[in-house]
């Protein structure tokens, strides 16, 4: 009976146990799949959601396109501008948008005027330069009012072009934190609310002819990408976006540039491709190595690639004009002169404004003229060009597009606004009060135009 008694006694503690196991095993097989499912979209909802900002420099594609976007055709100073304000200092970067926040940079000159270093070949330059209060702005999407303001330096610039700034490097944004990259004066990192998470500086550059800096950084998942060409020791380093402490830095043989790396992702493997006077290289996106290098490029490299479909295609204009389009597929070691160089041109290239890639064609600008090419972008074949866009002259920033219609705004203050497609169709002439050095953002139903003066928001509705 006793061990009859011990076979049959039931201990219920045992059975807690076995029914609190049973129940967590029952639970994580159904929890483990929804959360597979919740991580599986929040990823393809984080990927939709920058595909419908402007959180960089030429936009959410890197191409000057917007692919969500529909902002309006005509405006004036009387038309279609949702607001008007008026900014401190004096910038020539890209507002970067998320959501309701609107990101710019801005340098504010304080103190004393003083005599720049001189610099061998300086030319076209300021006479004198004062310190400048380096400040990123948080602005309201919705009323232009602002958020906050942070100054993140207090420093002496070098000197710069009399028709540059410094604030001329493009913020970039995840939509959890901006990154504001002032050259010499620093890479900061700020929060939603504008406090600094951390800040490094990657030493004093030293621009050709002293013509200043510009150049923007890439963001990619959690790197952040910074080119640092000069007149010195020139190198591209990937920081942890999350603490600034550095990955990778490789050294490379270049002279100034002002153009900014792309990241390109070609059969599951991401490369960064910069742009400059000696080569336009490829880089392992994880390792910093170079991938492939093609040389024929001009000096003082601005305009920065672009890329998609397998192909990339940069260009510049300045001793010498040349631009062309890469296949990126076998790409591998110096390519220069081989079939992996798909086609190629002498003429009419573009030297500031970065082209513009939309859809099949390729959008460019002629030097900083207002005389607009397109050609097929896989094969360089003239589609038209050139054109001579009326009532604009001096351009610096880069064309930008949506919704079938093609943006250029030239430093007068004149937009021309164009049909995408095979013919130069206009579609309208616009002019506000305002002198424009810097590229527009599109976002929703939104058109921004940041001016040395004021930022405008654009549109005919709401988001």
């Amino acid at each position: 009976m006793l061990r009859f008694a011990l076979k049959t006694v039931h201990d219920p503690r045992n059975s807690l146990r076995e029914n609190s196991c049973d129940s967590l095993f029952k639970c994580f097989r159904i929890v483990l799949p929804i959360l597979i499912v919740f991580a599986i979209s929040h990823t393809l909802r984080a990927s939709e959601d920058a595909s419908h900002q402007w959180a960089q420099w030429r936009g959410p594609l890197a191409t000057g396109v917007a692919p969500f976007a529909d902002p309006p055709t005509e405006w004036s100073e009387t038309k279609n501008i949702r607001w008007k304000i008026e900014l401190p200092g004096k910038g020539h970067s890209t507002p970067v948008v998320w959501d309701d926040r609107i990101f710019i940079t801005t340098a504010i000159a304080v103190g004393d005027s003083v005599p720049p270093p001189v610099r061998q070949g300086a030319h076209d330059n300021m006479s004198t330069i004062q310190r400048q209060d380096f400040v990123v702005m948080a602005i309201n999407r919705l009323d232009g009012k602002t958020l906050w303001q942070k100054t993140v330096n207090n420093d002496l610039p070098q000197g710069a072009h009399q028709s540059a700034s410094f604030a001329s490097n493009s913020p970039v944004t995840d939509g959890e934190c901006v990154y504001a990259f002032f050259g010499s004066s620093g890479l900061y990192c700020l929060d939603m609310s504008g406090e600094i998470k951390w800040h490094t500086s990657l030493g004093q550059m030293h621009a050709l002819h002293g013509h200043g800096e510009g150049n923007s950084p890439a963001l990619s998942g959690d790197t952040l990408i910074v080119n640092w060409d000069h007149e010195g020791p020139s190198f591209i380093v990937a920081l942890d976006k999350h603490t600034g402490h550095e990955r990778w830095r490789t050294e490379r043989d270049e002279v100034t540039s002002w153009s900014t790396p792309i990241v390109v992702e070609n059969n599951g493997a991401k490369q960064i491709i910069v742009a400059a006077t000696h080569r336009i290289r490829g880089y392992d996106f994880d390792t910093g190595k170079v991938i492939w290098e093609c040389g024929g490029m001009s000096t003082n490299v601005v305009a920065s690639p672009v890329a998609a479909a397998g192909m990339v295609y940069a260009g510049s204009s300045y001793e010498k004009r040349s631009m062309f389009g890469i296949r990126l597929d076998g790409a591998r070691g110096d390519i220069t002169g081989t079939a992996q160089v798909a086609w190629s041109r002498s003429h009419d290239t573009p030297y500031v404004p970065s082209p513009l890639l939309y859809d099949d064609k390729l959008y460019f600008l002629k030097h900083y003229q207002a005389v607009l090419f397109c050609i097929t972008a896989k094969t360089g074949e003239p589609v038209y060009g050139p054109v001579r866009l009326p009532g604009l002259y001096d351009i610096y920033a880069s064309p930008v597009a949506a919704a079938g219609r093609i943006y250029i705004t030239s430093r007068e203050g004149k937009t021309v606004v164009l049909k995408h497609g095979p013919e130069p169709e206009i579609l309208a002439q616009n002019e506000l009060d305002e002198k424009f050095s810097a590229s527009p953002a599109l976002v929703g139903k939104e058109l921004f135009l940041r001016g040395e003066k004021h930022l405008y928001s654009i549109s005919n509705t709401g988001f």
